[in-house]
C-alpha cells in the first residue's frame, strides 16, 4: 500500500515496527504538498527542514528502543492559530503576518512529545471567522474533491491537507462548527470534544467560552487516537478539565446494539438538501440495522441557535481581538498621527472584512445601551439550549443529523452573502453553546461527487459514545476516498494552477 493512502494509526504501527521509517514518510508528505499546494493551498507555512529533524529524531529514538507514542513519527499539521515555538501563527490575518511565538500550545507540546512530526501551519479563515476558508490573508484554499468549491471553515486548511493526503492527520478548533462543517465538505473525519477536554493554553482565541481544538483524520480510528493524546488537565487554562475516562479508543467497538440514537426532526426541515437529507437518513438506518434504536424528536430552540451564538461569539471576539493594536507585537501602520491614530490605522489595514464585521457586532452588543436587550438576553438563550439538549439526553445516548445543510459550496458563493454564511452553521452551532462533544463523519455524496457529513451529538464527557457509533457506521460501509492522484488523471484540467 502507499504510504500516503495509510491511517495514521497503521503508519505509526509500521514505523514503530520500523517497517517504514520516520524520514520516508516525512519525505512522502512533503512531496504530496509539493505537488499540490500550486493548487489547494492548504498551508501557510511548511517547515520541511524541521519535519525532517523531527523525523530523524524520532527514528533515532526508535531504534534506540525508547517508549513512544502510537503516532511516533506521523506527518501532522496545524491550524494556524496554534502556537508552535519558532513557526509563524497568523489566524491568517496581516495584522499577526511576521508574529512567530515564543512558546507551543499545549494540545501540539503533548503531541510533539508522543513524537508527532510537524509539517507546517496550515490556512484557515481570518481569527476563525468564517465558514469558508476565504477570508485568509493569504489566499483562498480549495476543496480537493473539486478545486473550484470551498473546503469549509475555518479549519478549512487542516481538513482539505487531510483529504489531500498532505498529511495524516491535523488539529483543527471549533467555535460554532469549524472542525465539523469542513471535515463534512471534504469528506473526512473531525471531532469537537467535550468544552474544558483540550487545553486551549497556546490558542490564539476567538470566542473563549466556545473554542475548543480537536483532531482530523482520515477515519474514527485516527480521531480517537488522536484525542487520546491531546486531552489532559492542563493548569495553565483555568476551563481545563480533570477526567479520567480519556481512553477514547476503547470505544472503537463495532457494536450499537441497544444504543438509543434521536434524530431532532428541526435538522431534517425545510433549508436541508435532499441529498443530504437521504445520506443522514440512510446512515441511521445503518445503524439500525445493527441494532441502535433509532426515532426522530422534537429538539426545541434551534432557531434560536444561530441568533445567540453570533451575539456571544461577536461580543467575545471584540473583546479578544483588542489586544491586538500595533503596539506589542504584530502589524503596525505607517503614517499616523497619536496614539489612538495608530490604533485606528493598524487596525483598519491589519484587519479583513469579516473580522471587522464581527468586532463591530459584538462592541454593539456589549455597549451599555443594548447589553440587556442583546447580550444578556443571547446568555439566557444559551442556558436554554443546554436545557434543552439535557432533556434529550435523558432519553437518548446520542443524536444523529447532518453536519451541514449542502455539500461544498462553489468559490465565492457564500463570501458575498455574510447571512447565508452563517446560517450554514444551523446544525453545528447548538452543540457549542451547550459545551458538548460533536464529531463529523463521512456518509456518502451527492450526485456530484462530493462528500457528505453526518454528525453525531453526545452528552458532556460522552465522547465515547459518538466515537462508538460513529465507527459501527464506518465499518456498515466499504466507502474509500479515491487517491488523488487517480482524481488527477481522471480530470488533469482541474488541477492546473490559474
Amino acid at each position: 500500500m502507499d504510504i500516503l493512502e495509510m491511517s495514521a494509526v497503521e503508519l505509526g504501527r509500521k514505523i514503530k515496527a520500523r517497517e517504514i521509517g520516520a524520514l520516508e514518510a516525512a519525505e512522502a508528505a512533503l512531496a504530496q504538498i509539493r505537488a499540490l499546494e500550486p493548487v489547494l493551498n492548504c498551508y501557510v507555512a511548511v517547515d520541511e527542514e524541521g519535519a525532517r529533524r523531527q523525523a530523524a529524531e524520532v527514528q533515532k529514538k526508535i531504534d534506540g528502543g525508547m517508549q513512544c507514542g502510537p503516532l511516533a513519527g506521523v506527518p501532522m499539521a496545524v491550524k494556524d492559530n496554534m502556537c508552535l515555538e519558532g513557526m509563524p501563527a497568523t489566524c491568517s490575518s496581516k495584522i499577526l503576518e511576521n508574529f512567530v511565538p515564543p512558546y507551543t500550545a499545549e494540545a501540539v507540546k503533548k503531541l510533539v512529545e508522543g513524537g508527532a512530526v510537524v509539517l507546517g501551519k496550515t490556512n484557515m479563515d481570518e481569527f476563525a471567522m468564517g465558514s469558508t476558508t476565504e477570508t485568509s490573508a493569504f489566499g483562498v484554499t480549495k476543496n480537493p474533491w473539486d478545486p473550484e468549491r470551498v473546503p469549509g471553515g475555518s479549519s478549512g486548511g487542516s481538513c482539505a491537507a487531510v483529504a489531500a493526503n498532505e498529511c495524516f492527520y491535523a488539529l483543527g478548533s471549533d467555535t460554532g462548527g469549524s472542525i465539523r462543517q469542513p471535515s463534512s465538505f471534504c469528506g473526512v473525519a473531525g471531532i469537537k470534544p467535550t468544552y474544558g477536554t483540550v487545553s486551549r493554553y497556546g490558542l490564539i482565541a476567538y470566542g473563549s467560552s466556545l473554542d475548543q481544538i480537536g483532531p482530523i483524520a482520515r477515519s474514527v480510528g485516527d480521531c480517537a487516537a488522536v484525542l487520546e493524546e491531546i486531552a489532559f488537565h492542563d493548569a495553565k487554562d483555568s476551563t481545563s478539565v480533570r477526567r479520567r475516562d480519556c481512553d477514547f479508543t476503547s470505544a472503537l467497538v463495532d457494536d450499537v446494539k441497544g444504543m438509543r440514537i434521536g434524530i431532532p426532526q428541526d435538522y431534517l426541515g425545510e433549508g436541508l438538501d435532499d441529498e443530504v437529507r437521504s445520506a443522514v437518513l440512510a446512515a441511521a438506518k445503518a445503524l439500525e440495522e445493527k441494532g441502535a434504536v433509532v426515532e426522530e424528536f422534537g429538539l426545541s430552540l434551534v432557531e434560536y441557535a444561530i441568533p445567540a451564538y453570533y451575539v456571544i461569539a461577536s461580543a467575545e471576539a471584540s473583546s479578544n481581538l483588542s489586544r491586538f493594536d500595533g503596539v506589542k507585537y504584530g502589524y503596525r501602520a505607517k503614517g499616523y498621527e497619536g496614539l489612538h491614530g495608530m490604533y485606528k490605522k493598524s487596525r483598519s489595514e491589519g484587519f479583513g472584512e469579516e473580522v471587522k464585521r464581527r468586532i463591530m457586532l459584538g462592541s454593539f452588543v456589549l455597549s451599555s445601551g443594548y447589553y440587556d436587550a442583546y447580550y444578556l438576553k443571547a446568555l439566557r438563550t444559551k442556558a436554554l439550549v443546554k436545557q434543552a439538549f439535557d432533556k434529550a439526553f435523558a432519553g437518548y445516548d446520542v443524536i444523529l443529523g447532518p453536519a451541514a445543510p449542502s455539500t461544498a459550496p462553489r468559490l465565492g458563493e457564500l463570501l458575498s452573502d455574510p447571512l447565508k454564511m452563517y446560517l450554514g452553521d444551523i446544525y453545528t452551532i447548538a452543540a457549542n453553546l451547550a459545551g458538548l462533544p460533536a464529531m463529523s463523519v463521512p456518509c456518502g455524496r451527492d450526485s456530484k461527487g462530493l462528500p457528505i457529513g453526518l454528525q453525531l451529538i453526545g452528552d458532556c464527557f460522552k465522547e465515547k459514545n459518538i466515537i462508538r457509533a460513529g465507527y459501527a457506521y464506518e465499518c456498515t460501509r466499504n466507502y474509500e476516498m479515491p487517491g488523488l492522484a487517480k482524481r488527477q488523471a481522471a480530470e488533469p484540467g482541474r488541477w492546473e494552477v490559474r
